[in-house]
């Protein structure tokens, strides 16, 4: 069985990509776009494989040859993985240093593949003088090399450098499709699944990271569990919370994210007007607690609060006052109704 065949989803740039090699009609450049861990980096490495699996053609990539194994794991001398580095902040930054030893690394004789490659991770980091040096190598590449560059968006480079790459634009996954690779490849429980195709927003890459990491949940649970306080309290416990929320910022950003989601599927509830939506549904685990909330509580109070936190999130992009934006925010969502 080919390993092409263990890409979920992206049939179309899978076939593309295998027939341009089947058919000899390589590109020298290509750009593979799309949301964070929607599967980019996985189907360069698998392109890499390809170009360079033992295997008969029928077959390739094997995911067994010597060739294949050590490009899963990183470990290919001829096929180079070049990874952006992040700042204190968090910040993602590809800086002319390491384009510079790319270039001098792809001007040498292959060590033993058919194809030199160079798999550039989030190219959208690249700073202005790195993405300049490896436009050179673009318009001039060394025989037998493939250029992979994964970004999220086409639009964040620089046009000389698009317009010199064939681009693959891969889309989110449906939650059908990843529930389903869940449970039959990685033997996911079916109920832990269903609710992790859901959060996953497309992204079979970070389900299974949440599938393998128990982490990940028990932050999301703990994020919700602070939005609930916050609901269930009186403006002076709301105030208390800010405090408390206030002394990590730097948590703030996905707290607010999760948030968002959270009132993202309140306000569809309370405005689906009868119709099914659970498709269209983030968190499938809390829609019990959320259908008596989108009953008891106005349309216009769920939607300045989703509203709210959205601009929540934008202040603090922009250094704004962090105890301040959160008490702002809290005073908006509605307060709980008295029986």
């Amino acid at each position: 069985m080919s390993n092409w065949e263990y890409i979920v989803g992206h049939s179309w740039a899978v076939e593309m990509l295998a027939q341009g090699l089947a058919n000899d009609r390589l590109g020298h450049a290509y750009l593979i776009t799309g949301p964070d861990q929607v599967g980019k980096t996985t189907l360069a490495r698998t392109f890499a494989q390809a170009l360079n699996c033992t295997a008969p053609e029928a077959e390739r990539p094997c995911g067994h040859c010597r060739p294949c194994k050590l490009i899963a794991a990183d470990r290919h001398p001829d096929v180079k993985l070049v990874l952006p580095e992040t700042s204190g902040r968090g910040k993602l930054t590809l800086k002319i240093e390491a384009i510079r030893q790319l270039q001098q690394d792809l001007n040498l004789s292959a060590y033993e593949a058919r194809y030199k490659v160079a798999i550039l991770k989030r190219f959208d980091a690249a700073t202005i003088g790195a993405a300049n040096a490896f436009l050179k190598t673009l318009e001039e590449p060394p025989g037998k090399v493939v250029l992979l560059l994964t970004a999220t968006d086409a639009d964040m480079l620089l046009p000389t450098i698009a317009s010199r790459c064939r681009t693959l634009n891969l889309r989110p996954l449906p939650p059908d499709l990843i529930e389903q690779s869940l449970a039959t490849r990685w033997h996911v429980p079916a109920e832990k699944a269903t609710l992790l195709a859901h959060l996953a927003d497309g992204r079979l890459g970070w389900a299974v990271q949440a599938a393998q990491d128990d982490t990940i949940l028990k932050e999301r649970s703990d994020q919700l569990g602070q939005l609930h306080q916050a609901l269930a309290g009186r403006r002076v416990d709301r105030f208390d919370l800010a405090d408390k929320l206030s002394r990590k910022p730097e948590a703030l950003p996905d707290l607010l994210k999760t948030w968002l989601s959270w009132w993202r599927d309140l306000t569809l509830l309370s405005q689906r007007r009868g119709q099914p939506i659970s498709l269209m549904l983030t968190n499938v685990d809390e829609v019990p607690r959320m259908e008596p909330l989108a009953a008891s509580w106005r349309e216009a109070q769920i939607t300045d609060s989703l509203n709210q936190t959205n601009v929540a999130l934008w202040q603090l992009e922009r250094n704004a006052n962090t105890r301040l934006v959160l008490e702002n925010l809290l005073l908006v969502y509605p307060l709980p109704v008295r029986v």
